[in-house]
């Protein structure tokens, strides 16, 4: 026992150093912001390409980022926008979005981080879910207003945690039930698909509380919470027909490699391959800390994808 202390301490002082470090880096600010709807929340930070990826030039793949945070109102895109520069240092062309998250606060919900007894809710119902459509559907057009160095036909979508989940449902849209007014015809132009330790399974996720329950939160808490599901979960929304990369950190005390297996497991079972690519001693934070090894294997997997 006294060992097995010994190790659960020093997970958590190994997670702690890792989310210190994620958080250390100074917000940067895009080279433009657009509006994708009235509400402040609604809208797209870009950042150009730092440099060519290939020798003749031309127009870079569009990466697509949608942040984490357990979808409350608290985490916002500044805390990806470190992540956004290192994608754009490596040539990409990169849209940040910002979406609508829970802002009220209910007892005995604590933050995203545990701290506290009280915290937001995570997620608005159907607000954050018509925000990532919105963004999703507006983006090529705000692309040629203001990123004309992006190519919208080597579009990637990544998203970290949460916003994991918001990449794989992004993806997931054609598959929506028929009266979900988010989905679409057709499956989105994407290349693919990089979730960064996604809450890619609802069910598993709820069952190992992730977030404090914010799964449940996000769906409009117990009562609507089944009922919800098949809008929500992209468990339940396979196969896409889009190439999917899950990168998982083995240590992950967050959101737990077995979200991502179980949401693999599914894609099997609906006859889709989906990358899980797991990195050894790595938590949560690493996957988007620009100085973690782990982040210049997320900028690869993106790499294979967008060309």
């Amino acid at each position: 026992m006294p060992d097995d202390a010994a190790a659960r301490a020093a997970a958590e002082a190994r997670a702690a150093a890792e989310e210190e470090s994620a958080f250390s880096h100074a917000a940067v600010d895009p080279d433009t912001t657009a509006a994708y709807g009235d509400d402040p929340d609604q809208v797209i930070d870009f950042y150009a390409p730092r440099e060519a990826l290939s020798p003749g030039g031309g127009l870079a793949p569009l990466i697509v980022v949608l942040h984490g945070g357990a979808w409350r109102a608290p985490y916002d895109r500044r805390h990806v926008t470190p992540f956004a520069d290192f994608l754009a240092r490596r040539g990409f062309a990169v849209a940040n979005v910002e979406y609508r998250r829970g802002g009220v606060s209910l007892p005995g919900q604590g933050a995203a981080t545990g701290a506290g007894d009280v915290g937001p809710v995570a997620g608005r119902w159907p607000e954050t879910f018509d925000d990532v459509a919105a963004a999703m559907d507006a983006l090529p057009a705000l692309v040629r207003e203001f990123l004309p160095q992006a190519d919208p036909r080597r579009m990637v979508v990544t998203g970290h945690s949460a916003g994991g989940h918001l990449a794989l449902w992004a993806a997931a849209r054609h598959l929506l039930p028929a009266d979900a007014v988010w989905r679409i015809d057709r499956p989105a132009p994407l290349r693919g698909v990089v979730a960064l330790a996604p809450i890619a399974d609802f069910t598993v996720a709820e069952k190992l509380d992730v977030c404090r329950g914010a799964c449940r939160q996000l769906l409009g808490g117990e009562e609507e919470f089944t009922a919800r599901l098949p809008y929500a979960d992209p468990a339940l929304l396979l196969p896409t027909g889009i190439a999917t990369t899950l990168v998982q950190g083995r240590a992950d005390t967050v959101v737990p490699q077995a979200v991502a297996e179980a949401y693999a497991d599914a894609a099997a079972k609906a006859g889709e391959v989906v990358g899980l690519t797991l990195l050894e001693d790595v938590g949560h934070f690493p996957l988007i800390d620009p100085a973690a090894d782990a982040c210049a294997v997320v900028a690869e997997e993106i790499a294979q994808l967008a060309w």
